[in-house]
């Protein structure tokens, strides 16, 4: 069976998986079945029997999967902390002051600065879409905004934290599959979305100015009072896991910090029962009826254990492709085209090829290293270039391909459509604006020669 049928007989499955709507580990175990088949065969022809070929496979799959155990265990301690700021009423106080500062000509330039600000602190498009997202169409649609507007905007502020934040799943994930460490990536993530975040900044406020709000609706404002304790002692959490990573604090560590004293405030402040706190760390925050506490409902420990799970499996991926060299014609073929097109406008298509074809953040991402490292490090680039021109391309990207899950999950939680997107002027200009200044980040950095000699040699 040839590499093509088995590419295709891959992408059915995940196509498949999609229109019914099951786990993405299903066809990720598919695929790795067929690579492992074929990556037995392809060790044959080069006169490795089945058994010795097992046990190379199984070698270079777990190297692959160690290298990247420290971003697994990141991804499960932010499982706890979605869950922490839940029940300390981090995520709440943050929605509810944020309400209580609008003024009608600001409210799309607030919408997008709060959302850029929570997306940053919890490191989640989907969970900041859920909630704070719902809010603001509420808030929208009562007071005569465009709910396509509006929506375009939140989704450029939940992208901000998604992309760039030290506890964002993606960008844990790209730091553990391209080897390069977080708090590096953070920073150079943070200095490229400067200008697009400057433009996207004056763009929303000239948009709210145009379209201001014509009021706020109390209602929301009393049904939070009603609903839950508004304690300042809330915001704690949020500050010191945007405080102590600036102190040079290790990412883990400062998660760590943050969720135990979510845990303090949840059982001091809001007087949650200690067992009930550790309980929802682990199996997630939930509320009974339809009330407005329903849209908080998600987090824990157990909600990233699909993408733990994925993350491992594709890790195994990587090391097949690279003992076997299945994908050597296909990775000539993209070294030739950095050479002579340049590394971030290959990145670019190929970003845009997986989304397209996985409709899924986490594949896309790791399809993308797997195809681009060796392509990268042979034609004088690193692995910390990689890591910062897949996270200007392929993780907003995939936000702005109605098909992908990253795209259509956070516009049904906000019940639009995709006329939304036009508005999302963030996603779009920070691969644009990266593109004509990448020169200014790159073009003096010393490169890891040294990473290209271990690439090549295995």
């Amino acid at each position: 069976m040839s590499l093509i049928i088995v590419f295709v007989l891959f992408i059915a499955g995940m196509i498949v998986t999609l229109i019914l709507g099951y786990s993405m580990v299903l066809p990720l175990l598919f695929g790795l079945f067929l690579f492992t088949g074929l990556g037995l065969r392809t060790l044959k022809q080069g006169g490795t029997g089945n058994g010795a070929g097992i046990r190379e496979l199984s070698k270079w799959s777990w190297g692959s999967i160690k290298d990247s155990l420290i971003v697994i265990v990141v991804m499960l301690i932010i499982g706890f902390i979605t869950a922490a700021w839940r029940i300390s009423g981090t995520i709440t106080v943050f929605v509810y002051y944020g309400i209580k500062v609008i003024i009608p000509p600001a409210f799309l330039l607030i919408a997008f600065l709060l959302s850029c600000l929570l997306s940053y602190a919890l490191g989640t498009s989907f969970g900041v879409a859920g909630t704070l997202g719902v809010i603001f169409m509420a808030l929208a649609r009562s007071g005569g905004v465009d709910p396509l507007i509006t929506a375009g905007v939140v989704m450029s502020g939940i992208y901000f934290g998604d992309r760039g934040s030290p506890v964002s799943s993606s960008a844990n994930m790209v730091a553990g599959v391209t080897k390069t460490e977080i708090m590096g990536n953070v920073k150079l993530m943070f200095k490229t979305a400067m200008l697009p975040f400057g433009i996207s900044t004056v763009i929303y406020a000239v948009l709210s100015f145009l379209n201001p709000i014509s009021h706020v609706d109390t209602e929301i404002v009393s049904a939070f009072e009603k609903a839950f304790t508004l304690s300042p002692w809330g915001f704690v959490p949020a500050i010191i896991m945007l405080l102590l990573p600036l102190l040079k604090v290790g990412v883990i560590q400062s998660i760590t910090a943050s969720i135990i004293s979510s845990v303090i405030v949840a059982v001091v402040v809001e007087k949650v029962a200690f067992w009930e706190v550790i309980k929802i760390l682990f199996l997630g925050y939930h509320t009974s009826g339809n009330g407005l506490g329903t849209i908080l409902n998600g987090g824990g420990l157990c909600s990233m254990l699909e993408i733990a799970a994925i993350l491992v499996i594709s890790c195994a991926y990587s090391g097949i492709f690279n003992c076997t060299g299945m994908l050597k014609s296909l990775l000539d073929f993209i070294e030739r085209g950095c050479t002579k097109m340049g590394r971030i406008a290959v990145t670019f298509l190929v970003s845009v090829a997986t989304c397209v074809v996985f409709c899924n953040q986490t594949i896309a991402t790791l399809m993308c290293n797997d195809l681009l490292t060796k392509p990268y490090l042979n034609t004088g680039g690193t692995r910390q270039e990689l890591a910062i021109d897949m996270e200007n391309t392929v993780i907003v990207v995939v936000g702005l391909i109605p098909w992908c899950i990253a795209c259509s999950v956070p516009l049904t939680f906000m019940g639009v459509g995709i006329g939304a997107l036009p508005w999302a002027f963030y996603m779009y200009l920070i691969p644009l604006c990266y593109f004509f200044t990448k020169r200014h980040w790159f073009a003096n950095k010393a490169h890891a020669s040294e990473d290209r000699h271990d690439e090549r040699s295995q």
